[in-house]
């Protein structure tokens, strides 16, 4: 019987540890994915500068081109 027990234990101890390994996992994955997030917002937010400073340009080169007519 105590071998039993013994043997509960450590799957116990054994599941613990998987536990905690997980979390851990978890917790770190989930900071990567905020990470990530955080960049893409920051590339996202400067291709659309990049987009609308491009656009006013255009917009120039054809008022521009418009008057030489």
């Amino acid at each position: 019987m105590a071998d039993i027990k013994q043997q509960i234990f450590q799957e116990l101890a054994s599941l613990e540890e998987a536990a905690a390994r997980l979390r851990g996992t978890a917790v770190a994955a989930g900071k990567q994915t905020d990470l990530e997030v955080a960049i893409l917002t920051e590339q996202v937010k400067s291709l659309r500068d990049k987009n609308e400073r491009a656009s006013e340009l255009i917009d120039k080169s054809i008022s521009i081109l418009e008057k030489l007519k």
